[in-house]
């Protein structure tokens, strides 16, 4: 028996609990409260669950929470709201840099694009930091 849930297949091997976190928008606590809501061991494997307890997680999941392109697209929507009011968090996820306060110096590299391969390459000469 496959679980498909929210759109995405369940692996069958993994126990219940770890295989919801799978689905965008769960995680592992979120995984036991939706368990602990529909009465489903959570040490089952998804394989050995059957119709009816995969019907109730379905319905828990796609009524109750949002998840997959629902969650994306509010996602998105938030970080195009921050974008278009001008706020400085905004301003950084415009500009694909980090916005939570991290230095931007010495870290966060690849974000800026400056992925340094071997050693010296990437970096300013003495000469150009004038």
């Amino acid at each position: 028996m496959i679980a498909r849930i929210a759109g995405v297949t369940l692996p069958p091997n993994k126990r219940i609990e770890i295989a919801l976190t799978n689905v965008f928008g769960i995680g592992l606590t979120l995984a036991r409260k939706i368990l602990h809501k529909s009465n489903v061991d959570p040490n089952k494997r998804t394989r050995d669950l059957s119709e009816e307890e995969i019907n109730k997680l379905r319905d828990i999941i796609e009524n109750q929470i949002k998840v997959e392109g629902e969650l994306k697209r509010e996602i998105l929507m938030n970080i195009k709201r921050l974008k278009e009011i001008n706020t400085y968090r905004g301003s950084r996820h415009a500009k694909n840099l980090p916005l939570r306060g991290q230095r931007t110096k010495t870290n966060s590299r690849t974000t800026r694009g400056n992925i340094r391969r071997t050693m010296g390459s990437g970096r300013q000469n003495s000469a150009d930091k004038k």
